[in-house]
C-alpha cells in the first residue's frame, strides 16, 4: 500500500523467511488495497462479489473492524467519509502479526517486523537486550524524544506528521483533528497497538484516557500545544 517494510530477523543466516514474510505482506497488499481496482477489497466494495463468497482472510478482517468499533465507541469505523471501504487501520497491524507469526512457526525468536514505524518486536536485539526504538518528535522529525526498550510486543503511532490530515472524527466527519499531533500506543501485540491507535487519535485528548482504562495497552500523547501526555506504565517502557 506504498509503505516501507522492514525486517530483522537475528537468529538466521537464512533469506528464505525473508522472503516468505515478503510474500505474505504482498499478498495482504492484493487483497486489501483500497487503490488496486482488482483487490478483493475494491471488488467487494463495488459489489462485485458477495458477502458469502468473500476469503477468509477478508471476513477475518472485517469481523476485527466491527470488533474494534464496538470496543471504541465508534470512534473505529472502516467507511471513510465519502463512502468507500477502507480497512486500512486494522490491515497493516493485522498482516504483521501474521508475518510475525509465521515466523514464531519458523522457528524464530528475535526479529522485529516494521511498516512504516508500527512494529512487532520479538526477543532480543543484536546487543542481546530489548529492542531500542526511538519515537519521533512530530514537529521534527529527525529528532528523537523518548526512547523504549520494547520485547515481545508491538507498537504503533497515529498522527499527523507523515501523511497530513486523514484520520477523522467518525461521529463529526466534517471536523479535523486538530487539538493532538501524534498517539503511540504499545500492546501485547502490533494489531492489538494499531488497531486502539487509529481509534483513540480520533478522540483526540479523550484517547490517552481510553489507552489508559483499556487493559495491557500503554500510550504516549503529544498535543498541538507540544505538551506531552502518556499512561500510567509508560514510564517503566522508557530507556533514554
Amino acid at each position: 500500500m506504498g509503505m516501507p517494510v522492514i525486517v530483522e530477523i537475528r537468529d538466521t543466516a537464512d533469506f528464505a523467511p525473508f522472503g516468505a514474510v515478503f510474500k505474505l505482506l504482498q499478498a495482504a497488499d492484493a487483497r486489501f488495497s483500497p487503490y488496486r481496482r482488482d483487490s478483493e477489497l475494491c471488488r467487494f466494495d463495488r459489489g462485485e462479489i458477495s458477502a458469502g463468497d468473500l476469503s477468509a482472510e477478508m471476513r477475518d478482517v472485517l469481523d476485527l473492524a466491527d470488533m474494534t468499533k464496538t470496543q471504541t465507541h465508534g470512534y473505529f469505523r472502516i467507511r471513510r467519509p465519502d463512502g468507500a471501504l477502507d480497512p486500512s487501520g486494522v490491515v497493516k497491524g493485522w498482516a504483521l502479526k501474521r508475518a510475525a507469526d509465521l515466523l514464531r512457526g519458523l522457528g524464530h525468536r528475535h526479529f522485529c517486523v516494521e511498516i512504516a514505524g508500527d512494529m512487532e518486536l520479538s526477543g532480543l536485539d543484536a546487543e542481546g537486550g530489548p529492542w531500542r526504538v526511538g519515537l519521533s518528535n512530530p514537529f521534527a522529525r529527525d529528532e528523537i524524544i523518548k526512547v523504549l526498550g520494547l520485547s515481545d510486543c508491538g507498537i504503533a503511532t497515529s498522527g499527523t506528521a507523515a501523511r497530513g490530515q486523514h484520520i477523522y472524527d467518525p461521529h463529526d466527519p466534517g471536523r479535523e483533528i486538530t487539538r493532538i499531533v501524534s498517539l503511540t500506543v504499545i500492546g501485547p501485540d502490533v494489531l492489538e497497538a494499531d488497531r486502539f491507535a487509529t481509534a483513540a487519535f480520533a478522540m483526540e485528548e479523550d484517547g490517552i484516557t481510553f489507552i489508559e482504562e483499556t487493559p495491557g495497552l500503554e500510550g504516549y500523547m503529544v498535543g498541538a500545544d507540544g505538551v506531552a501526555t502518556m499512561t500510567s506504565g509508560f514510564n517503566e517502557l522508557v530507556v533514554t
